[in-house]
């Protein structure tokens, strides 16, 4: 078993890959001098992998909405207690958490950190569900979606998801709906355990306060063996036109709040990562509070302190998201849409471009220093399907006419969304 070293010439900084021989990639970044330990055990899983085949199988599995983060809920039991039980014994703090495109397992601690890595891949690779226990789960994952759906923010977000995508299971909620948990049983559940789950399709990171050949100890002992059961999901086909320029909604706010997604072709790998730190330049130098831009609407009274931006890509999907508070959304849209063509024929702010380009950068490198964001940033990494360091490559070797490129290319004010909910 081979320890291979990876390292980022931009910054000096390290982490050893390791291929265990049972499938799982392995990926360790020893910090000297830290006292606390990062740990994650993920898999490619999602709420929008609802159809999936194998090698062993003629036709694609299509499971309920919703399933990936019913799972991630049942596998902190077992036949005799929770996980949570057993952290408790070693101090560590954990969670899980499920998104579009993968389901992970994580805790931190300052102590034991070998004895709460036992005690992760210990539980993820011994799943036990039965018709009583899933029962159980519809009840509680059923009140969350009422939550949920009860909550603008997330509402906003998804009515824009449903405005923009035609098929793609990214505008559905990632718990799924009432109707769609109600279909999950003991059975779907360890079919899409036993498919998903595959140490192939998984990752092991810890950063922090580790010992490369300790963890290896640990992963020899506990990681089970097993064949690769060569994965693929597909998703509907997606036109690139969005379904519906509006979507308005009613609900219970102290001032209107909105998203404008612009809907952009989706890519994969190195260049995904590529156009996503572009889009977020460009986007950002557009939403800069102190460009020209941000000031006006500002004086006008037309936007405040939330206004933001963000990119929001994965596996079939990529759209630029425009948020924030205002009485009248429709103007700040029209507004925005001038100020995105009067870019497109005159140039981004270069002055500012430098500035948030040398911040982001900064923030990256500030990032190195906090083994939370390095485990975080490795099992990213590892999602999107680039190399650890990538990001910090693509950010040192960006240009301003890259970037601008990208607002040419990406920024289609005819291909957007607006959500408002007041």
């Amino acid at each position: 078993m081979e320890i291979q070293e990876i390292y980022c010439s931009q910054t000096g900084d390290k982490c050893n890959y390791i291929k265990h021989p049972s499938g799982l990639d392995i990926y360790i970044c020893e910090m000297n001098g830290f006292s606390t330990t990062e740990a994650l055990f993920g898999t490619k899983y999602g709420s929008i992998n609802t159809m999936f085949k194998t090698k062993s199988d003629k036709e694609y599995t299509v499971v309920p909405e919703g399933i990936a983060h019913f799972l991630e809920h049942k596998l902190f039991e077992n036949e005799d207690c929770d996980a949570f039980e057993l952290y408790a014994k070693t101090g560590a703090n954990a969670n899980a958490y499920t998104s579009f495109d993968r389901t992970c397992y994580l805790f931190s601690c300052s102590d034991n950190y070998l004895e709460s890595l036992k005690i992760l891949l210990g539980f993820v690779q011994n799943p036990y569900f039965t018709k009583e226990t899933v029962d159980k789960e519809q009840g509680i994952i059923g009140q969350e979606i009422k939550m949920c759906n009860d909550n603008p923010g997330w509402k906003v977000l998804f009515n824009m998801l449903q405005g923009m995508y035609h098929k793609h299971p990214v505008r559905i909620d990632i718990a799924g709906t009432i109707e769609s948990i109600a279909e999950i049983d003991a059975e779907l559940l360890y079919k899409c355990y036993n498919t998903f789950y595959n140490l192939h399709n998984m990752v092991l990171v810890l950063a922090g306060n580790v010992n490369t050949n300790d963890v290896l100890e640990v992963a020899d002992e506990l990681l089970k063996p097993c064949d690769n059961m060569e994965l693929e999901t597909v998703f509907p086909y997606e036109p690139y036109e969005i379904v519906k320029r509006e979507v308005h909604e009613h609900l219970p706010v102290g001032s209107p709040i909105f998203n404008i997604g612009i809907k952009c072709r989706p890519l994969s790998g190195y260049d995904r990562l590529k156009a996503n730190m572009e889009c977020f330049i460009a986007g950002s130098v557009i939403s800069d509070p102190s460009a020209p831009f941000c000031k006006k609407l500002m004086d006008e009274g037309l936007i405040n302190s939330t206004f933001g931006f963000e990119v929001f890509d994965g596996d079939g999907f990529f759209s630029l998201i425009f948020s924030g508070e205002s009485e009248n959304p429709k103007l700040v849209l029209s507004e925005l849409i001038d100020e995105i063509d009067r870019v497109k024929t005159e140039g981004l702010d270069k002055e500012l471009f430098d500035s948030i380009k040398k911040s982001t950068y900064g923030s990256a490198i500030m990032e190195s220093n906090n083994a939370e964001a390095v485990a975080g940033n490795l099992i990213s990494a590892f999602m999107a399907g680039v190399g650890p360091y990538d990001s910090i490559k693509v950010l040192s070797e960006m240009t301003y006419d890259d970037v601008q490129k990208c607002v040419n290319e990406r920024f289609d004010t005819d291909n957007l969304t607006i959500s408002v909910i007041d």
